[in-house]
C-alpha cells in the first residue's frame, strides 16, 4: 500500500497538500466529536446520579410512613429499594468520574497535541510553498528581463550591421570635393596669461611680483572651511577681517578703506569670491567669508586643497564661473546624479546593453539556482512531514479505538446490568481497523505520486551547459555529444561495476527498492548538476542505493512532452492503421465533435461519451484486473475529440503522399504494413522486375549507328533463362495478385486483334505480338506490348508511337486515386 509520501503530490505542491490537510483537519473534528460524546455522557451520568441521590431524601421527608413499622416485610422491601437507589446514584457518579479520568481528560490533552502537530506541519509547509512561489515569480520576472535585454542587444547589433554598411548612394568620383575647414590647434607652450598685468590698489604688478605676494598671503592668512546652509561646505575660505589684518600688518597699509580696496581688486581679478551672500563686495567683516579661487593657487604656484567629493557651482563674479570646490548636501546629490544612467561616461549604448544583458543573465542564473534550492528543500520538507503526518493519523485512529475501549470499560466496570450495552460497544471497538481506514483515505483522496517540477535556466541562445537535471533529454544528449546523456551511462556503468561488491543477489536486487532519504539524493544531485562532465569518483562518497536513487530522480525530473508533441505521437501512431480505418475513425470523430459543438455539451458529457466509446476504439486482447482499471482508451478518445483537426489533417496529408507513391508504382492503394499483404507485395515486385527486364531487352535490340561493343545487359542465354524469377510464388494458377490482373488487363486492352483470329499483332508489321522476324527468318523476342513504353521516376509512361503505325484500338485503362 502506498503511503502519504507517495500519494499527495501535485504540480504546484499546494493542491496535493491541501487535500491531505483537509482530511487531517477532518480527523481533528472527528476527535472533537468523540470527545464531545464522552464529555456529555459524563455530564449525563453525573446528573443522573445526582437525581437518583435526591430520591431518598425526598421520600424521607414524607412523615408517618414506613418509619413506624420496623419489622414489617414491606418496610424491608422499601429499605432495599431505598438502598438500591443510593447505590445506583453512587454507581452513576463513579461512571461519570471514570469517564472523565479515563477518557475525557487524557484524550482531550492528546487531541490538543495532535491538532497542534497538524497545524505546525501545515504552517511550516505553507511557508515553504509560499517562499517557493515567490521565488518562482521572481525567476519569471528575471527571465523576462534577461530575454528582453538579449533582444535589445540583438536589435542594436542588427541596426549596426545595417547602419554601417557601405551606402549605395555614395558620392561619385567626379563630384566636386567638399570644402573642409581646418582649425590650427593652440600650442601647449603658448599661454595667453603670461604677459598679463594686474592692477591692485594704486600699483600695477607683473605676474612674478604677484606670485610672491599671493604665495605669502595663502601661506599666512588663516584659511579653513565654511558651511553654508543648503549649499554645503566651501573649502579654502578666509574671513574678510583676516585678509584686512594681513594687509595692514604685512604690506604696511594704514587705512582700512585702502585695504578693502585691495581686497576688492583681488575679487575683481578672480582671486577671491564672496560666499553665502549675494554680490561680490569685499568688506572688513568677520561675518563675511571669501573663498580663494584656483586661479590664486595657480598664480602663487601652490597646490589647492581639495576633497574627493567635489562639484563646481557657478560663481557670481565677473568671470562668470569658477572651479572652486563645494562639498555638502547639494554637491553630494549632484555628484551622484547620472544624467545618462551609465556607470562609465565613456560607455557606448552597445556596451551598456551588453553589460545589462550580462547582469540580467547573472541575476537570472542566481534566481534559478535559489529557486532550485528552495524546491529541493520544499520537497525534502514535504517528504519528512508526510511520513510524520502518516504516523500521526495512524496514531489518531488507534487513539480513537482505545478511547472507545476505555469508554466501555468505564461503564462496564461499574454497572453489570449494562452488559449488553457494553458488549455492543466492545463490538464497535473491534470493528475499528486503523490500517484499513488509512488505506481508505489513500485510495479515495490521493492526488498523485512524487513528480518534481524543475524550473530550469533557459539560455537565450539555447545552451544547456550549466544544468543537467530537468533539461530535455535530447538537448542534454546533444550537449554531451552522445546518443545517451553522460549522466545516465555514468550511473549505469558505476552500478555495473559495484554490483559484485554487494553481498548476495538479494542485496543487488534491493538496490532499486531501498527507500533512500530525499535529502541524501539531493546532496548528490547538487554535486553533479552543473552540466559538466561527470566523474564516477563523486559517487564514492555515497552508497549504491543513493546512486540508483539519483538516476530515478533524474528520470522523474525530465520535462513532460508538450501538447504539440502529444499530437505528433498520436499522428505517428494512427498513421500505421490502414487507410480505411483512418477514414472511418475520422468520419466518426467528425460526427461526435459536431454533436458536442451543436449541443454545447459540458465536460461531464464529454467524459461520459469518451468512456462509452473507449472500448469501441481501443481494447486489450485479454481482460485482466489491470486492464479493467486503465484509462488509456478513454484518454485516446478525449484527445481525438480535442485535437481532431490537427491529427486527421496531417494523416490525410500523409495518406495522400503515400497514395501518390503507390500510384507511381501502378498500385492504386496505400501500402500496408500488415503481413497479410506480403504475398501481394511479392507478386507486385516480381511483376515489376519482369517489366523492367522486358524494357531492357527492347533497348538492347534497338538499332545503333556503327558497331557496338559488348553490352552488360545482354546475355548468352535464351529469354527463358535471363530472369529466372516466377511472376507468382504460388503454384496455383487460378490465384493471381491484383497487380497481375491489372497487368493482364492493360496488355490485353492495348493489343490489336489479328485479322485471321490468330495471335494479336503489334500494329506495326502485322507479325504476332511479342515476336519479330529477323533477316534469316528466325523469330526474335522484342519488346512486344511494351513498344514505346518508358519508365520515368518509377512510373510507366506511354512513349510516342511510330509514325507508320496504325492507331491502337481497344479500351485504355487509367490509374486514378481511390476516392476515399
Amino acid at each position: 500500500m502506498p503511503g502519504f509520501a507517495d500519494s499527495f503530490w501535485s504540480s504546484d505542491y499546494a493542491a496535493g497538500l491541501g487535500v491531505l490537510f483537509g482530511k487531517l483537519q477532518q480527523g481533528v473534528m472527528e476527535n472533537r466529536q468523540v470527545l464531545t460524546i464522552a464529555r456529555l455522557r459524563a455530564e449525563a451520568e453525573e446528573t443522573y446520579g445526582q437525581r437518583l441521590s435526591d430520591i431518598t431524601p425526598s421520600a424521607d421527608r414524607v412523615n408517618g410512613g414506613f418509619s413506624r413499622d420496623d419489622g414489617a416485610t414491606v418496610r424491608k422491601a422499601y429499605d432495599g429499594m431505598r438502598a438500591e437507589m443510593q447505590d445506583a446514584a453512587r454507581s452513576h457518579q463513579r461512571i461519570a468520574q471514570n469517564i472523565r479520568d479515563l477518557v475525557v481528560n487524557p484524550f482531550s490533552r492528546w487531541c490538543d497535541a495532535h491538532e497542534a502537530r497538524v497545524q505546525d506541519s501545515q504552517d511550516e509547509l505553507q511557508s515553504h510553498v509560499k517562499a517557493h512561489d515567490r521565488q518562482s515569480d521572481a525567476v519569471r520576472k528575471l527571465r523576462s528581463n534577461y530575454f528582453n535585454k538579449c533582444r535589445l542587444v540583438e536589435d542594436l547589433e542588427e541596426e549596426n550591421k545595417l547602419g554601417f554598411q557601405d551606402p549605395e548612394t555614395s558620392p561619385k568620383p567626379n563630384q566636386p570635393n567638399i570644402p573642409e575647414i581646418k582649425v590650427q590647434p593652440l600650442k601647449e607652450e603658448e599661454d595667453p596669461d603670461d604677459d598679463e598685468l594686474y592692477e591692485i590698489g594704486d600699483d600695477v604688478y607683473q605676474p612674478e611680483q604677484l606670485k610672491k605676494i599671493l604665495s605669502n598671503m595663502l601661506s599666512t592668512i588663516k584659511m579653513g572651511e565654511t558651511k553654508v546652509p543648503i549649499l554645503g561646505t566651501y573649502l579654502n575660505t578666509s574671513a574678510g577681517s583676516d585678509i584686512v589684518e594681513y594687509l595692514q600688518r604685512s604690506m604696511g597699509i594704514s587705512s582700512v578703506s585702502y585695504a578693502e580696496r585691495i581686497g576688492q581688486d583681488l575679487v575683481t581679478n578672480g582671486f577671491l569670491r564672496l560666499i553665502g551672500n549675494v554680490g561680490s563686495t569685499f568688506a572688513n567683516s568677520s561675518k563675511l567669508f571669501y573663498q580663494w579661487r584656483p586661479k590664486a593657487f595657480k598664480c602663487a604656484g601652490l597646490p589647492e586643497k581639495k576633497l574627493n567629493r567635489t562639484f563646481s557651482l557657478p560663481a557670481t563674479g565677473s568671470d562668470g564661473g569658477s572651479d572652486s570646490p563645494v562639498v555638502g548636501t547639494v554637491s553630494e546629490y549632484l555628484a551622484n546624479w547620472n544624467v545618462l544612467g551609465t556607470r562609465d561616461p565613456n560607455e557606448t549604448p552597445s556596451m551598456r546593453l551588453q553589460r545589462e544583458a550580462r547582469e540580467a543573465d547573472d541575476k537570472y542564473k542566481a534566481g534559478v539556482r535559489k529557486l532550485d534550492e528552495l524546491r529541493c528543500g520544499l520537497e525534502e520538507a514535504i517528504f519528512l512531514h508526510l511520513k510524520f503526518l502518516e504516523r500521526c493519523e495512524l496514531d489518531r485512529l488507534k487513539a480513537v479505538k482505545t478511547v472507545i475501549l476505555d469508554f466501555s470499560g468505564a461503564i462496564g466496570n461499574v454497572i453489570p446490568s449494562l452488559q449488553s450495552t457494553v458488549d455492543k460497544m466492545v463490538l464497535f471497538q473491534e470493528t475499528v481497523q486503523p490500517a484499513g481506514d488509512l488505506r481508505y483515505l489513500l485510495e479515495n483522496y490521493r492526488t498523485g505520486s512524487f513528480a518534481p517540477r524543475v524550473v530550469v535556466y533557459e539560455n537565450y541562445y539555447n545552451r544547456v551547459d550549466e544544468q543537467t537535471f530537468g533539461v530535455d533529454l535530447e538537448a542534454r544528449a546533444r550537449a554531451d555529444k552522445k546518443r545517451v546523456p553522460v549522466i545516465v551511462t555514468t550511473i549505469l556503468t558505476y552500478l555495473d561495476h559495484h554490483y559484485p561488491d554487494l553481498e548476495g543477489d538479494e542485496a543487488r536486487r534491493g538496490v532499486w527498492l531501498v527507500d533512500v532519504p530525499l535529502a541524501q539524493i539531493h546532496q548528490l544531485r547538487a554535486k553533479v548538476n552543473n552540466g559538466k562532465a561527470i566523474s564516477s569518483d563523486v559517487f564514492d562518497e555515497f552508497d549504491v542505493p543513493t546512486v540508483a536513487g539519483l538516476l530515478k530522480l533524474y528520470l522523474l525530473e525530465l520535462p513532460d512532452g508538450s501538447e504539440a508533441s502529444r499530437v505528433a505521437v498520436l499522428q505517428q501512431t494512427l498513421s500505421q492503421l490502414r487507410l480505411t480505418n483512418i477514414a472511418t475513425l475520422d468520419a466518426c470523430m467528425n460526427h461526435f465533435t459536431r454533436l458536442i459543438d451543436l449541443t454545447s455539451a459540458d465536460e461531464e458529457y464529454v467524459a461520459s461519451l469518451a468512456a462509452s466509446l473507449a472500448s469501441c476504439i481501443l481494447r486489450p486482447r485479454t481482460e485482466t484486473s489491470l486492464t479493467l482499471e486503465e484509462k488509456h482508451a478513454s484518454r485516446l478518445v478525449r484527445d481525438l475529440f480535442a485535437h481532431k483537426d490537427p491529427i486527421f489533417s496531417e494523416l490525410k496529408r500523409m495518406s495522400t503522399l503515400s497514395h501518390s507513391a503507390s500510384v507511381g508504382s501502378s498500385r492504386p492503394r496505400a501500402v500496408s504494413t500488415d503481413e497479410s499483404n506480403r504475398k501481394a507485395l511479392m507478386e507486385e515486385r516480381n511483376r515489376a522486375l519482369v517489366e523492367k527486364a522486358t524494357a531492357s531487352r527492347s533497348r538492347a535490340t534497338s538499332p545503333a549507328p556503327g558497331p557496338r561493343g559488348h553490352r552488360r545487359d545482354r546475355s548468352s542465354g535464351g529469354p527463358d533463362t535471363r530472369f529466372p524469377i516466377q511472376t507468382s510464388p504460388t503454384t496455383d494458377r487460378n490465384r493471381v495478385s491484383l497487380g497481375g490482373i491489372e497487368g493482364r488487363l492493360k496488355r490485353s486492352s492495348l493489343d490489336v486483334p489479328a485479322l485471321d483470329g490468330g495471335p494479336p499483332s503489334d500494329g506495326v508489321n502485322g507479325s504476332p505480338q511479342g515476336k519479330s522476324t529477323d533477316s534469316d527468318g528466325s523469330d526474335k523476342r522484342d519488346s512486344g506490348s511494351r513498344v514505346g513504353t518508358k519508365f520515368i521516376g518509377g512510373k510507366r509512361v506511354p512513349g510516342t508511337p511510330p509514325q507508320e503505325s496504325t492507331p491502337s484500338r481497344g479500351v485504355t485503362l487509367e490509374d486514378k486515386p481511390m476516392d476515399d
